[in-house]
């Protein structure tokens, strides 16, 4: 037997389905059968799995079975949000025609390309976070990024080297990500495989094509205008942002307005690391408060959106810092202000969001009445905003738009209890459209027309029980029981025999129904004709309203500072032109909120500078309290930065460009690393980048390998950073106590410990800075707090102090010796090795020598001396 006649027969429905499914391989398509959305295949064993549906099979027994899971039509915003969330790209097939109007098989087609990061539908979208689609373009020098937010209309783009994007990518945390196919490996490398990708064929990524695409969008002759003629690379990321859009149905984008250029040089630097360890905005910990979540105080969508960018992306102009002060400060001292500003905010929807449904056609009947209420909300903030003595309130006030005739055009065109469908009827004001108006008054009098009639024919018949009632199967019927079926008059048409009683129709109930019908198929129609031209009318209206949005969000923004800094007892930070860092009573955000009611939070001063306070060495034992301060102080210097107030009695600091954070022994094992290696990538990283405005936080660093190792390689880094000609501001906290010694040798490296209180069997800690070293690290006492076995805990402490003993004299004896024979050799002038050595420093280039080089060529001399 052939091949061919082996092949199981397709029927026309399947036909259609594999033809539609082969334009989307990637997708799962949801195929409109009737009342239903159907999958099958592959589709339908993934669907069943994420949506919890039942899964069965289609031609069951026969060669052509297939697995088939489905769900009503109406559940589509029930499923598709689940199926979206767990990573699918989903294409919704339609029925492009009325069943009732073909004798073939009904047209279908997609009407629309769901994926996670090209999503319009509520329940995938949260309203405080961006839902960002983003776009990776390698080039030669650098790596381009362009990232959309489809339902707010945010597009952004930047280029920069491989830690800048990687950088970005965990700021913005985009949904998903477009990458060429020729790069998916080097994508892969580089940016891990956490991110949902997509990969596009490699012609999408050229320069040509993506200067087209997005003049075209934007109906410009360049991109001048936007700032990013100079971002090749960015440039070409973006428009691939733009062909993917249309190859998704995604063609009503006029919300898109404008692209913004990520100014690098704009914002304190934060690599991914610090990012990470400073919890900003998630932590790998699931119990974890992250300090957004402590400082949002935002009562609406937007403002929560553009919080989150403000803590990404820390200002570095003192300017703007200043203006965002002041209103903070201006907002805290007039506070009826501030309560009318959160009385009118918590009225306003996400402005973003409506406008960009308004763009897409996707706005209800309702939405579109909250726009308007929305608007209305924003005219007393603007009347506040120009009636403040603040500068910057008033410049938002005055660019505040009021959008009086859109708002007068929604109100006389709209019901203000417009329903959440336009199908649901009565969207449309009366008094718009007469014909609308005389219609509706056939189909709602309709009520009184019948029970006249009622009243009319029971009189006439002499029958008292006459009914006239409705049925979507005869429609209008008079209904007669059979007691009086005598009576009924002869021109009457029989249409139903029940067991107690008979239904008739007559000429005039036909006339009328025939009538009532067709007034509510031409009101539907009227409705929808006059709500589409009422959305298209509003759409020339979305630049002013998006502007509103963002001024609305930073007004959001401001005020929750100013609550933040009511509820929590912050102050004003005072920015200088200084180098200095100067903290009176600093408290960390996140922790203070966490302690049970009652217990004071312990605040710490922390003073930096480049001259005289350069590196704090912090020791102390473990759980005392060291890494609190360190990312407290650099807490403080983000929310200062931001423009918020802060959590301390008093701070005084000059601009901070980059905070670099390596804190405690994070393994990176599932990438094959170890510990201590994911320690050194994250340090040479800080060492290869540091300013003279860094502020650099170390903790525990040369942990992960063995403790001479750790000790030499701290004291290096330690001095690497006093050195540098930049002098960055560093908090240096360690349980090598050995490093105190380093404060003997180097004049702006100064010793603290945080203070414990030894009793007879137990450690009290303090959690107070204070100055001087440590003389231990206390590990066994917190080892028995931990609950270790007493056994073991005896065992070590005798242990320590035979080390003690045998080993704190001899090394320091050690040392000493080292000292006068390296003292000796060199200052015996007849000394052969004293030239040599003399020879390989004034060889050395100091400039640009690495940290590395330097620690191999300081070996070199060691072990010539240990020669001699």
């Amino acid at each position: 037997m052939s091949t061919k006649e082996k092949a199981p027969k397709e029927t026309p429905l399947m036909k259609q389905y594999n033809e539609i499914k082969n334009k989307y391989p990637d997708a799962c398509l949801l195929f409109r059968v009737g009342d239903f959305y159907e999958t099958f295949g592959d589709d339908a064993i993934r669907a069943a799995g994420i949506l919890g549906i039942t899964l069965t099979k289609r031609g069951a027994g026969s060669d052509s079975e297939t697995a088939l899971a489905g769900f009503p039509h109406h559940s589509l915003n029930t499923y598709l949000p689940k199926l979206v969330k767990a990573g699918l790209r989903v294409a919704i097939c339609d029925q492009l025609e009325d069943p009732k109007m073909t004798k073939t098989i009904v047209k279908r087609g997609v009407t629309e390309l769901v994926t996670p990061g090209v999503a319009l539908n509520d329940e995938v979208l949260h309203s405080k976070s961006n839902n960002f689609l983003a776009s990776i373009h390698f080039g030669k020098k650098n790596i381009g990024v362009a990232f959309l937010d489809v339902s707010t209309g945010e597009f952004l783009t930047a280029q920069g080297n491989e830690e800048y994007i990687d950088k970005l990518l965990q700021n913005f945390n985009p949904s998903e990500i477009l990458v060429q196919k020729h790069y998916k490996n080097q994508f892969k490398e580089h940016f891990g495989e956490d991110f949902h990708s997509f990969f596009l064929e490699d012609w999408i990524y050229k320069e040509d094509y993506a200067f087209e695409r997005l003049t075209s969008h934007f109906q410009t002759n360049s991109l001048k205008g936007f700032g990013i003629e100079e971002l090749q690379e960015g440039v070409i990321a973006s428009g691939a942002i733009l062909y993917y859009l249309s190859e998704t149905q995604h063609n009503k984008i006029q919300h898109i307005t404008n692209i913004h250029r990520i100014a690098e040089d704009a914002y304190v630097w934060m690599d991914k690391f610090t990012i990470r360890n400073l919890e900003l905005y998630h932590s790998y910990n699931p119990n974890a408060v992250t300090l957004l979540e402590v400082i949002d105080r935002t009562l609406s969508p937007m403002g929560g959106r553009l919080l989150k960018r403000w803590l990404a992306l820390p200002l570095k102009d003192a300017k703007k810092i200043e203006g965002r002060h002041e209103v903070v400060d201006y907002l805290k001292t007039n506070s009826e202000v501030l309560q009318n500003m959160q009385s009118q905010i918590k009225q306003i929807s996400d402005l973003e969001r409506l406008i960009s449904k308004i763009a897409t056609g996707k706005v209800s009947p309702r939405e579109v009445v909250y726009l308007c209420n929305s608007l209305d909300a924003i005219i007393p903030m603007k009347t506040q905003a120009l009636e403040s003595t603040n500068e910057a309130l008033k410049t938002i006030g005055d660019s505040l738009h009021s959008c009086d005739l859109l708002r007068e055009k929604i109100k006389n065109t709209l019901n203000p209890e417009a329903p959440v469908a336009i199908s649901k009827g009565n969207a449309i004001a009366k008094g718009i459209h007469p014909e609308l108006d005389e219609l509706r008054s056939i189909a709602f009098s309709g009520k009184e027309y019948l029970e006249a009639m009622e009243a009319r024919e029971s009189e006439k018949t002499g029958i008292p029980s006459l009914k006239i009632s409705f049925n979507n199967v005869f429609g209008y019927y008079i209904e007669i029981r059979n007691t009086h079926k005598d009576k009924v008059p002869s021109e009457w048409i029989r249409k139903q025999t029940l067991v107690n009683a008979e239904r008739y129709i007559t000429e005039e109930l036909k006339e009328y129904e025939t009538k009532i019908l067709g007034a509510e198929e031409k009101i539907h129609k009227l409705e929808t004709d006059l709500f589409e031209q009422l959305v298209l009318w509003i759409s020339t209206y979305i630049k002013p309203v998006q502007l509103n949005a963002n001024l609305v969000a930073q007004l959001d923004c401001l005020c929750s500072f100013t609550q933040l800094a009511i509820e929590n007892n912050y102050i004003r930070p005072e920015i200088d032109e200084s180098f200095d860092l100067d903290i009176k009573n600093g408290r960390h955000p996140v922790i203070e909120k966490q302690l049970p009611v009652g217990t004071p939070y312990i605040s710490n001063d922390v003073f930096l500078d480049n001259a005289t306070q350069q590196i704090i060495m912090i020791t102390g034992p473990n759980m005392s309290g060291k890494s609190a301060i360190l990312r407290q102080t650099a807490l403080i210097v983000l929310l200062a930065q931001m423009g918020s107030f802060v959590p301390a009695e008093n701070v005084r600091m000059g601009i901070v460009d980059k905070i670099f954070t390596r804190v405690g022994a994070s393994d990176n094992i599932s990438m094959g690393e170890s510990t201590f290696m994911v320690e050194m990538n994250e340090t040479a990283s800080i060492l290869n980048n540091i300013s003279n405005r860094s502020l650099v936080l170390l903790d525990e660093i040369g942990r992960g390998t063995s403790t001479y190792d750790g000790i030499s390689i701290a004291w290096a880094i330690a001095e690497y950073l006093h050195e540098h000609p930049n002098k960055p501001k560093t908090l240096f906290a360690t349980h090598y106590h050995e490093l105190n010694e380093m404060e003997l040798t180097f004049e702006r490296i100064q010793n603290f410990n945080v203070s414990v209180k030894e009793l007879k069997d137990t450690v009290l800690f303090i959690r107070k800075l204070v100055k001087g070293g440590s003389a231990h690290s206390f590990g066994i006492h917190v080892a028995k707090m931990a609950g270790m076995p007493q056994t073991v805990i005896q065992k070590a402490q005798k242990i320590l102090k035979k080390l003690e003993k045998d080993h704190s004299g001899e090394a320091l004896a050690g040392i000493k010796s080292d000292k006068e024979e390296m003292q000796l050799s060199i200052f015996n002038l007849d000394d052969p090795l004293l030239e040599e050595i003399k020879e390989e420093i004034l060889n050395l280039d100091i400039n640009t020598l690495t940290p590395v080089e330097a620690l191999m060529k300081l070996n070199e001399i060691k072990r010539m001396l240990a020669k001699k």
